[in-house]
Parts: C-alpha cells; structure tokens; sequence
C-alpha cells in the first residue's frame, strides 16, 4: 500500500525544523549523562589558535607552573619548555602531566 499526505511546503519545513530541535535537545541529554568532564569553549578555542595544550589544560585547572612540577613531579623548567614549544616531552614526562592535569595524555599531543 504507498500511502500518501500532502502537506504545505512551510508546514513541512516546521515540522523538519522541530524534528532537527528534538534531535539537537536529545545528544544534549546524551552528552549530559555521559559521566565526562566538558572543557570550556575559551580553552579550546586557546588550543585551536596553537596554544600549548599544557599551559592551556594547566590554566584551566588554576595551576601555576610551581603547582604543576610539585603535583606531576616533572621540572618546572621542563614544563616551560614543553609549553613553549622548545621541547616535546618524553611520553613518560606527558603521562605524569596529563595525570596531574586529570587528562589523557591525548589531550596535551
């Protein structure tokens, strides 16, 4: 059987308009019960522009660079150099930063 409704073009293009909101409304709820940490759209605009993800992870957690040597127990100079772009950091040195930062070490590469 090929049933058929003919509707206004604008009434279509309300309902495809709500159907697109109710789609939008439901990843919302997704996203929100998902049991993840959202990083706010300043730092990851800051990331995107070519800022250090280290520096970038570290302000948003309100660490100053002492802060984040005594927690990760990397070197303060170190961690400078890596935010500056002078060095990369071995993986180790990125795993104990991203653990003191509560990141993957994904985030900071």
């Amino acid at each position: 059987m090929n049933d058929m409704v003919s509707i206004p073009r604008e009434e279509y293009e309300r309902l495809r308009e709500a159907a697109e909101d109710l789609e939008d409304i439901l990843a919302y709820d997704r996203a929100k019960d998902r049991d993840e940490e959202s990083v706010p759209h300043e730092f990851v605009t800051r990331i995107i522009d070519g800022e250090h993800p280290v520096r970038v992870f570290r302000d948003w957690r309100g660490m100053s660079a002492a802060d984040l040597s005594r927690t990760s127990g990397v070197n303060r100079v170190q961690i400078h150099e890596i935010e500056t772009g002078k060095k990369n950091g071995s993986v180790q040195t990125l795993k104990k930063i991203a653990e003191a930062l509560g990141v993957t070490v994904d985030d900071l590469i």
